[in-house]
């Protein structure tokens, strides 16, 4: 199989940003002091990751470590832009996002079908096709992510600001954790090291995750420290993070300090344990419990993930979805929504729509009408050909409305998922400051996407949410395909809403993670790993599953993406580190670390 690289796109990323190697400084520092002693600025203490948060400085020494950061620091912030589909800096646009997110991953969590098979650089016949062309997307955005943020941990002087250090080190590690569970493995250690040339050792998801866990440790030590700075420190410090940190909300609601950062640390390390209750049980309840313990996200407040409406930009799928025709709602999304009367199917404005022009079945003649009921396409079917639907009908299918999802955030961490991973984890036994119930149901009522603070994109959600939270049993539901390309197909959701004290666990963690899936539209990262490691929700099976690098067959899920096509360096590290780290061969079917195949209980 043909393989991209890692290395290429670094950089040529690297040259669109217009970034230097962090060996490239241009530092006035004279000296600082670090623990009462003079040091020479120009050396760095120690590894990006490490974080001496006891460091004394003055005024002036602040202002000439910023100084000496300034251009780091307008590099650094563009990488938040791009952990949601941005790119050379800009707020997230349609093509990176398109590239991340709606040509693999939303489809892989059977959020999303694609329904032509034509783009101007590229072709994708089916759900699991492996696209030389699209399957380094989700790989291109981290790299622009580490590109920008890996030069100013690796600057001398941002020893001097440690609190800077320490949430840049946190958002690197949240996009290596999303990518990790993408691909597997890849040269972690040297791209936080800002290594440039090969050969690259790649490293696998357990050493990735255990070395994150371990910077968070001193991430919230580094950010519990602020308190005891001088108030000429904070004052300094909350200009600075609110020039530059445009994922926390903070900025926003004028509110100071660094709680809420040491909530998404924590917020982050709770989502982690959970990826690894099936291959380390007891290091994941240890993780959960310090993490809940250390404080995590408790409100809508406290969320992170970029804001447009804040910003100033519009939801990228509005272009991908509405104008582009490139993405349309899947079955599996259509049957598991439906099956269960859910609020973004109901009330005057449902925020997903009706078919948008009549639908002709090829092998009857029945017509269905526009704007007759909500439908998805199957996961998996042969596309039809560009993006008019006067020529291709698939075009007519179900999209959501273009006013709600204009105004939703971008989420780096939801209060919702933080909900349902505290169910989880108490449904488990662990001690997760409450009980499953609550979280559940907390997660439910702040389920919806719409912007937070505007009571009109949400009213109808809050009307129809507790009538929702009251449905016991799934309804009778069957797929039914206008076009007439597939077979009918009942439901296979089986579960309700409802919380019932006498379920099973594993009745519990289906409603949970059915739930957590809902929630979570359209970030599909989080939905694929669920997918993967619980089997929930229950999806139909991908059509065509073979067609990728043959190692699925119908009924299988896809476990991982290949490694992004490389050049001859990378096709060399790969082979010489790559498959080890992997545990495997660079197949769609190969199991990362942490998706282990046994039970769920």
């Amino acid at each position: 199989m043909k393989r991209n690289t890692f290395l290429s796109l670094a950089t040529v990323a690297i040259a669109a940003m217009g970034l230097t190697s962090c060996l490239d400084f241009d530092s006035p520092l004279d000296t600082l002091t670090v623990d009462q002693k003079v040091v020479d600025p120009t050396v760095h203490r120690g590894n990006p990751a490490n974080i001496d948060y006891n460091i004394s400085i003055t005024e002036e020494e602040f202002d000439a470590a910023l100084a000496s950061l300034d251009t780091y620091l307008r590099q650094a912030k563009g990488g938040q832009y791009a952990m949601r589909g941005g790119k050379n800096g800009d707020f997230p646009g349609e093509h990176a996002y398109q590239r991340q997110y709606s040509l693999g991953p939303d489809n892989y969590a059977q959020y999303t079908t694609v329904p032509h098979y034509d783009f101007m650089y590229g072709t994708l016949q089916s759900t699991y096709d492996i696209s030389v062309e699209f399957n380094p997307g989700p790989n291109s955005s981290y790299l622009i992510v580490k590109n920008a943020m890996v030069p100013l941990l690796n600057h001398p002087a941002v020893d001097s600001i440690p609190e800077m250090k320490a949430i840049y080190l946190l958002l690197f590690d949240q996009a290596s954790q999303e990518i990790t569970d993408i691909h597997g493995a890849f040269p972690y250690d040297d791209f936080l090291t800002n290594k440039q040339t090969s050969p690259f050792t790649y490293v696998g998801a357990e050493h990735i995750y255990k070395a994150i866990i371990s910077h968070i440790s001193s991430i919230t030590e580094c950010l519990a420290h602020y308190d005891s700075r001088p108030d000429w420190y904070k004052q300094k410090l909350q200009k600075l993070m609110n020039e530059n940190l445009d994922v926390c909300q903070n900025k926003f609601y004028g509110r100071t300090g660094v709680d809420e950062w040491i909530r998404l640390a924590n917020s982050l390390k709770l989502r982690m344990a959970m990826h690894c209750v099936k291959v380390e049980p007891e290091q994941a309840r240890q993780w959960a419990e310090e993490a809940v313990a250390g404080g995590v996200i408790e409100s809508t407040d406290q969320e992170f993930g970029l804001y447009g409406f804040q910003l100033g930009f519009g939801h990228p799928l509005n272009m991908i979805w509405i104008s582009w025709g490139d993405a349309r709602l899947s079955a599996s999304f259509e049957s598991l929504l439906l099956s269960l009367d859910h609020p973004y199917t109901k009330g005057d404005y449902p925020f997903f729509k009706n078919n948008g022009g009549a639908i002709v079945n090829t092998k009857t003649g029945e017509v269905l009408e526009a704007d007759t009921r909500i439908v998805g396409l199957r996961e998996g079917i042969h596309p039809g050909m560009g993006q008019s639907s006067a020529t291709n009908p698939m075009l007519n299918y179900s999209v959501f409305d273009a006013d709600y999802m204009a105004q939703a955030p971008l989420y780096l961490m939801k209060l919702t998922e933080v909900d349902f991973l505290r169910a989880e984890g108490a449904v488990r036994g662990w001690n997760m400051g409450g009980s499953a119930r609550d979280f559940y149901e907390r997660g439910i009522r702040n389920a919806y996407l719409f912007e937070r603070s505007e009571t009109y994109f949400h009213e109808e959600y809050d009307m129809l949410v507790e009538d929702y939270l009251a449905l016991d049993e799934a309804l009778p539901y069957t797929y039914h395909d206008p076009l007439g390309m597939v077979p009918d197909e009942p439901s296979v959701t089986k579960v309700g809403v409802a919380w019932n004290e006498g379920d099973s666990q594993e009745i519990k963690l289906e409603k949970i993670i059915t739930q957590k899936y809902i929630a979570g539209f359209p970030n599909s990262f989080e939905a694929w790993t669920d997918l993967r490691r619980t089997g929930y929700p229950r999806l139909f099976p991908v059509l065509n599953a073979d067609e990728g690098d043959g190692t699925l067959s119908y009924g299988d899920i896809i476990r991982r993406a290949p490694f992004p096509d490389t050049d001859d360096a990378s096709v060399a590290d790969i082979t010489e580190t790559g498959l080890e780290a992997l545990g495997g061969e660079d197949y769609q079917a190969t199991r990362i670390w942490w998706d282990a195949d046994v039970p769920n209980f």
